[in-house]
């Protein structure tokens, strides 16, 4: 981010940790899921400065696989997440709501792939998500897929007794990486890019990495050496804590460490959409 408040299009500390992922031997998606799918896990998030993540790759044991999917390496999402009007999705997190629930469509740009997701947590902390194959023209709305939301918010009694009109809240863009660890069977996913608008503004990482390890019940090798340089697992959300750098009016209890501390400065004030030149970001959050 420039001082006049444009975002960069594109991160100079980029070309090493992809150089570094580029040398690491591959797996294919068949083989990550049958090692290591991890139904039942740990997840633990850190956020770490771009040129931090090549020295962590360079310490990672020779064992270490990348999924690579036809030849790519790195992986384009982009997610919009439906609220009510009033975000009651957002302050059920918030507020810390035992049952809580988020809603959104996924695209996957490389294949132009989209999934329409419910996940829902319950009273013990376990979240589930369910899918449903939804066609990447509707990705703006839930339309064709309203009824496979309510059954499964019905199902898992959530959010009972509100009114759920839905409307597009927030978009989410990254480029994710995913290593596996055969050593614990540890998956860890590098998303880098990460931007976040809802339509009027935008804030963008360009520098900053999100680390993420899914693991058993240990820890995975990546944990310890992040702890050993003094990284410790942060609260993020990519929905609620992108709407609350956003909108810092809302109620941000749960993650406000992570925007006072975790967060760079120089990336903690959003801007207004028009002046962000990133010529992939869509109109979709204003759709319908």
């Amino acid at each position: 981010m420039t001082a006049g408040g444009v975002v960069a299009t594109a991160s100079p500390s980029l070309g090493p940790v992809l150089a570094a992922l580029a040398g690491l031997p591959s797996t294919s998606l068949e083989e990550l899921v049958a090692r290591a799918s991890l139904q039942t896990r740990v997840d633990r998030k850190y956020l770490l400065p771009v040129t931090e993540v090549r020295e962590l790759l360079a310490l990672l044991p020779p064992t270490t696989r990348v999924l690579e999917i036809d030849g790519v390496r790195g992986f384009a999402y982009r997610s919009l997440y439906f609220d009510t009007p009033d975000l009651l999705a957002y302050r059920m997190a918030a507020h810390r709501r035992p049952r809580r629930f988020k809603v959104r469509t996924r695209v996957y740009e490389e294949s132009d792939e989209c999934w329409l997701e419910v996940k829902v947590r319950g009273r013990r902390g376990d979240t589930v998500k369910h899918r449903l194959p939804h066609a990447p023209d509707d990705h703006g709305t839930l339309a064709p897929g309203r009824s496979f939301v309510d059954a499964t918010l019905a199902e898992n009694r959530v959010a009972a007794g509100h009114d759920l009109t839905f409307v597009p809240t927030l978009t989410t863009r990254y480029r994710r990486t995913t290593l596996h660890l055969p050593e614990s069977d540890s998956r860890v996913t590098i998303d880098l890019g990460l931007t976040w608008h809802d339509g009027e503004r935008a804030l963008c990482l360009p520098e900053t990495a999100v680390v993420e390890t899914k693991t058993g019940a240990r820890a995975c090798h990546v944990d310890r050496l992040l702890w050993r340089g003094r990284y410790r697992p942060c609260r993020i959300s990519k929905y609620t804590t992108g709407l609350a750098a956003l909108r810092p009016q809302l109620p941000a209890t749960p993650w406000r460490r992570t925007l006072r501390r975790d967060m760079p400065p120089s990336v903690r004030r959003a801007v207004p959409l028009a002046e962000v030149r990133l010529p992939e970001l869509t109109d979709a959050v204003t759709a319908g």
